[in-house]
């Protein structure tokens, strides 16, 4: 659930605008799919675009308007099955690899749900308890994970069509860029602590803060780019398992892999292409490599004679940056971009997800928030690891440097890249 270090609120009048621009945006972001394009499920890791836009109204319709609102009516009283995602203590749910059988509700019929929801939520806003805003403010925050997942699922679903459909046009953003060198920079070492502090929104994981022990080490000034991961590949990184954990180098070997996510060959054999929303594209070789599992992430690291850095050696050294950087402002390019600042510790924030060394797991202290919303974070802090930063479609605002993303270490249709360190 959502919590913050004090009893400051982002107020009423402040949430009401949040929630109207959340829920725009992610109408924005679906806008040009047809019902086809919105009804398909790519993988059981993805979901249809339709689902994450009921999905979305799902959780407001449940945790606020029908425990805070008398009398309220549920639009669809078969809704709460086709739409909740894991909340066992809501009860039960259509199973999440079935969910692109829902050819019906039509996506006019999810729209109209969400009207629906947001009419009600509009009417209900100024007079519900503070606790209730809280649980607002979390499902503002929860639906842009959801704008961020429904690009993902979009960009795998589209991959696997041979047209190579196109979302939003190619521009010259991503326009190739001098390499600049690889620099260590040294990080802080000794006693830090790490997790949300301050005023404001946090998700539950985040927290509580507390002290760890930094050893000697240093970060790269920047993410690694294609141009290294193409020498990676030339120099047979995916074919020797001396780089491999053990089942890194068994899922290799099962699914063949032999290159990024969506990285495409041309007639001679060579890697050229890849693809992203703005269809198929000539791999920009100084920008960041993007689609990588942790498995080949941390390959990458052994063989470039580096690691990958913990989560307390990232977040320590991005605790105290600015957070800006390519992120997702709205509907348009969405991709990462070659480093253009001349900071000397670079695109910590946006482009690509960074995996850590570092498993999700509880923080000391950290205890789930009671009831339904307790299942938000904890019960998923298994065989995952952590990634920090954002990526270019994580909405602008969302992300900070104690957000712990996780995904378990073979996943990589999510915008996942890698930065290295090193020990000193």
């Amino acid at each position: 659930m959502a919590q913050a270090s004090t009893d400051t609120f982002i107020g009423t009048v402040a949430l009401v605008e949040q929630y109207r621009k959340v829920r725009a945006l992610t109408e924005e972001l679906a806008n040009q799919l047809s019902d086809a394009d919105a009804s398909v499920q790519s993988m059981p890791d993805a979901s249809p675009a339709k689902w994450h836009l009921a999905h979305t109204s799902w959780f407001f319709e449940t945790f606020i308007l029908a425990e805070y609102v008398e009398d309220y009516q549920l639009f669809d009283d078969r809704f709460p099955f086709l739409f909740n995602s894991y909340y066992e203590a809501k009860g039960s749910r259509i199973a999440r690899p079935n969910r692109g059988f829902l050819t019906r509700p039509s996506i006019q019929d999810i729209l109209k749900y969400r009207r629906y929801v947001d009419s009600s939520m509009q009417a209900a806003l100024p007079a519900l308890p503070i606790e209730a805003l809280r649980l607002c403010e979390l499902g503002c925050n929860h639906e842009e994970q959801h704008q961020e997942l429904l690009l993902t699922d979009i960009l795998h679903l589209f991959s696997l069509n041979p047209l190579g459909p196109v979302l939003w046009a190619h521009t010259d953003a991503a326009r190739e860029n001098e390499l600049p060198p690889l620099q260590w920079v040294e990080g802080k070492r000794g006693a830090v602590s790490i997790g949300f502090s301050g005023n404001g929104f946090s998700f539950d994981s985040e927290g509580p803060r507390h002290a760890t022990w930094l050893a000697p080490h240093a970060l790269a000034n920047r993410l690694v780019t294609n141009h290294e991961w193409m020498q990676f590949i030339k120099a047979g990184g995916y074919e020797s398992p001396s780089y491999w954990l053990s089942d890194g180098w068994a899922w290799v070997r099962q699914n063949v892999v032999e290159a990024p996510l969506y990285w495409r060959r041309n007639n001679d054999g060579d890697w050229q292409f890849q693809f992203g929303l703005d269809g198929v594209t000539d791999i920009v070789l100084s920008a960041p490599v993007q689609h990588v599992s942790y498995y080949e992430a941390d390959a990458f690291a052994r063989w470039a004679g580096a690691r990958l850095p913990t989560e307390a050696e990232w977040e320590s050294a991005a605790e105290n940056l600015p957070i800006h950087g390519n992120l997702l402002d709205g509907p348009g390019l969405v991709k990462p971009l070659p480093k253009s600042d001349s900071s000397q510790l670079g695109q910590m924030y946006g482009d690509v997800w960074e995996w850590t060394a570092s498993a999700f797991l509880s923080y000391p202290g950290f205890r789930p928030a009671a009831g339904a919303v307790g299942e938000y974070n904890g019960k998923f802090m298994s065989g995952q690891f952590v990634l920090k930063g954002g990526s270019c479609a994580t909405p602008r605002g969302h992300i900070r440097a104690s957000y712990r993303n996780f995904f378990s270490p073979h996943q990589r249709w999510q915008f996942t890249g890698v930065r290295l360190a090193k020990d000193l």
